[in-house]
């Protein structure tokens, strides 16, 4: 399949077209942000640690029954994936206190919730993704009422597998985030998973193995997502 054409440049990630309609590219990049794209690096090896770990993600859930946009591994940073409609629409899980959550509502860091508390956010840089409901999706055509729904169970089942995956490997998924799209009138899961949209943190020790490192400060950034990698098995 042919690389065509830039489609589209985010913060981290770039889209190709590709010469059949139903697929593009999926380009991962060394570029780290955080707080809206007020602090920017490159990280060396970003790109294709997490092109390499999203992919090994991708197919486990799929093989558990969730149905995702990744179709192939390409090269190092570069993944085949499902041309979807993007729905504009974050779905949060939160299963331990931390981040976001503990500033608007002044709960003890680190406390584990249960049950998890799942949370929607508009995806919006200008609006610093604003929290919404089902209400403002319905009325505002973000999404269909029934996509929502799907939407939540397939963001609960997730939880359920990447949970049990990273407690094996003894880590705690303390938040993560999941975007959906349509394909043919489905919904997949969509955009990443990887140590920059989740939290996640060694069970015994509690040391941050996300992007935290890099918001707060930490370094160590990518020697934290291969740690990750290779405690669940990715082969970098």
């Amino acid at each position: 399949m042919q690389k065509k054409e830039e489609l589209y440049s985010g913060k981290a990630k770039s889209v190709f077209a590709t010469d059949n309609d139903d697929f593009v590219v999926l380009s991962f990049r060394d570029d780290t942000s955080a707080f809206d794209g007020e602090k920017v690096e490159l990280l060396s090896r970003k790109g294709m640690v997490n092109n390499k770990f999203n992919a090994f993600i991708m197919n486990y859930l799929a093989e558990n029954g969730i149905p995702t946009h990744f179709e192939e591994l390409l090269n190092d940073t570069e993944s085949l994936v499902k041309n979807m409609q993007m729905m504009p629409v974050e779905c949060v899980v939160r299963n331990v206190a931390s981040g976001s959550l503990v500033r608007r509502l002044g709960v003890e860091d680190g406390m584990t919730l249960s049950p998890p508390i799942f949370e929607l956010f508009l995806k919006n840089d200008a609006l610093h993704d604003p929290m919404i409901n089902e209400y403002h999706i319905e009325t505002f055509g973000w999404a269909k009422a029934a996509d929502i729904t799907e939407m939540k169970a397939l963001t609960f089942k997730v939880n359920s597998l990447l949970q049990k995956l990273f407690a094996e490997a003894g880590m705690i998924l303390v938040d993560y985030k999941l975007e959906f799209g349509l394909f043919k009138g489905k919904v997949y899961l969509g955009d990443e998973f990887s140590p920059d949209g989740c939290r996640l943190w060694d069970a015994e020790t509690r040391k941050k193995l996300d992007k935290d490192r890099f918001r707060q400060g930490l370094g160590g950034v990518i020697e934290a997502y291969e740690e990750v990698a290779h405690r669940i098995g990715v082969q970098l």
